[in-house]
């Protein structure tokens, strides 16, 4: 079943709580995105927010690590209360142990792939992960515009997902809008993260209820 992910990084910071609950009304996860300075050029939010927000609300969050060798900050987030954790294969060197530590913190574990990174490096992580986590744009900003050439890899990694026959679900983040979503629900995508497309609008309510609609009428 298909889920819309609200990304929080295109919320109002200061008023992120209100933020969260706003959306909380139509969805049952949201997604956090966190960012070092180092693996890509922003700094956004660490554990402490993750933790802060489960005090405020009781909507899951799929936290995104674009951070340089995660594996040390996994500890924190498993702690805080993460509920789905990624970690990008081009910035951790021992993923699968990366993979083990979230799994063992409870949580489901994903790796996420920048779009200049092949699906053939999935070869050896499918059988031990969740879900993988395909970049349609760029990663480090928010607000870009989605990259087309995506739909090849996540058809990709849907094929490869088959032909294991593993229980492995496709998330895409980047672009995604009422133009975008219904191509890549095509192309085997199951969770969408959206940012500017819900937090950019008047009304979230709405604008949730615009990509659902989307999907449904492709």
């Amino acid at each position: 079943m298909m889920k819309i992910l609200p990304s929080i990084l295109s919320a109002h910071f200061a008023y992120l709580a209100d933020e969260v609950h706003d959306v909380a009304r139509d969805v049952d996860m949201i997604h956090v995105d966190v960012m070092d300075g180092r693996f890509v050029p922003n700094i956004t939010m660490g554990a402490n927010v993750v933790e802060a927000l489960k005090r405020e609300s009781k909507v899951a969050q799929d936290v995104h690590l674009m951070v340089e060798e995660p594996i040390h900050l996994l500890p924190d987030f498993l702690s805080a209360g993460a509920d789905m954790i990624s970690v990008h294969v081009e910035a951790c060197k021992h993923v699968h142990r990366a993979i083990q530590i979230i799994k063992e913190g409870g949580a489901k574990a994903g790796v996420a792939l920048n779009p200049a990174t092949p699906a053939a490096v999935l070869d050896s992580l499918l059988r031990e992960v969740d879900y993988v986590l395909i970049m349609t744009v760029d990663p480090g900003f928010g607000g870009q515009r989605f990259i087309p050439s995506m739909l090849h890899k996540i058809r990709a990694v849907a094929r490869m997902i088959h032909e294991k026959q593993v229980p492995v679900k496709i998330e895409v983040d980047g672009g995604i809008n009422s133009e975008t979503l219904p191509l890549c629900l095509e192309a085997g995508a199951e969770l969408f993260v959206a940012g500017s497309a819900i937090f950019n609008a008047e009304d979230r309510h709405v604008a949730i209820e615009a990509l659902l609609r989307s999907a449904q009428e492709k």
